[in-house]
């Protein structure tokens, strides 16, 4: 059985397209996403081992960020039509399919869910972020999405994007703070409480919660402190065995899963630069908003 890395992105070319219509500045907020892999299925395969099996998922060219409920439910259609087209197309790179939904449609996420995800065998779940339209994704208004994922047996796949409020946002330390904070509030709004079987899997091996596990066992109420173990997360922390261990050791290996953040994690090629240095990584948007910066 070949490995499986459950989280790796791509931006589905004529979407991004798209896209550049509706905000013809994304490309500047969003250096990283010229990194040509993330588009160009052949140079993606010519990196590509032969083995391992990458679970795909939209890069962070959110249409709720730029139109009405209406349209991005229309442009979220056209992102998953086209990933799925690649999917179909890259069977034997690609093992799975997370698809987009619009954050201020929920009506439509909650379809999506139901329809599209319990309907097709080649999709596993849906991308949704530490914050959407200037909320905690703990919100009261986005329950229903995770209603809806207990009710089909869907994960969340939860990606961290930046506070907009917060003058001093950074991809070394902010990124890992919004995965904790979102799993806080997740557990303090009762998401596990109301959905008992629901599954998320964490990018970046839960944020920084492995590392104040002490903190968290001490401060929370009991019920709360074991539902922060409920998450599942991804190796993706760019090399760091000590703190892979931590997040082991925190949240079980039966809940810590294979994921690399290809092709943006370490290790990958871009434009003759390793990714990690990589300036379509780890640029940081030169004008705001910050809320949708994806490394």
């Amino acid at each position: 059985m070949p490995a499986i890395d459950v989280f790796a992105h791509v931006l589905p070319p004529r979407f991004y397209a798209r896209m550049r219509e509706v905000e013809p500045a994304i490309p500047k907020r969003y250096a990283f996403f010229a990194n040509p892999v993330l588009t160009d299925m052949d140079l993606r395969r010519s990196h590509w081992d032969g083995k391992l099996k990458q679970v795909i998922s939209h890069v962070n060219a959110l249409p709720e960020d730029y139109v009405g409920p209406e349209e991005a439910a229309e442009l979220c259609k056209m992102a998953n039509d086209e990933l799925l087209e690649m999917f179909d197309a890259n069977r034997d790179m690609f093992e799975a399919a997370v698809l987009m939904v619009p954050m201020n449609n929920i009506d439509e996420a909650v379809r999506i869910v139901r329809e599209d995800v319990a309907g097709n065998p080649d999709v596993v779940g849906v991308q949704v972020f530490t914050r959407a339209l200037g909320e905690s994704i703990a919100a009261p208004q986005f329950m229903p999405l995770f209603a809806a994922l207990e009710e089909v047996g869907a994960p969340a796949w939860l990606h961290p994007v930046f506070d907009p409020r917060k003058p001093d946002n950074n991809l070394v330390f902010s990124w890992e703070y919004e995965l904790t904070q979102a799993q806080l509030q997740l557990v303090q709004a009762g998401a596990f409480k109301q959905c008992a079987n629901l599954k998320i899997i964490v990018h970046h091996a839960g944020g920084m919660v492995p590392f104040f596990a002490g903190r968290v066992d001490r401060i929370l109420p009991p019920d709360q402190a074991a539902d922060m173990r409920r998450f599942y997360v991804d190796t993706a922390i760019l090399g760091n065995p000590r703190a892979l261990d931590l997040a082991v050791d925190y949240y079980g290996a039966d809940h810590v899963v294979f994921g690399t953040d290809a092709p943006l994690g370490f290790g990958w090629v871009t434009n003759g630069l390793d990714s990690a240095s990589s300036q379509f990584c780890w640029a940081v948007p030169e004008e705001g908003p910050y809320d949708h910066t994806s490394v």
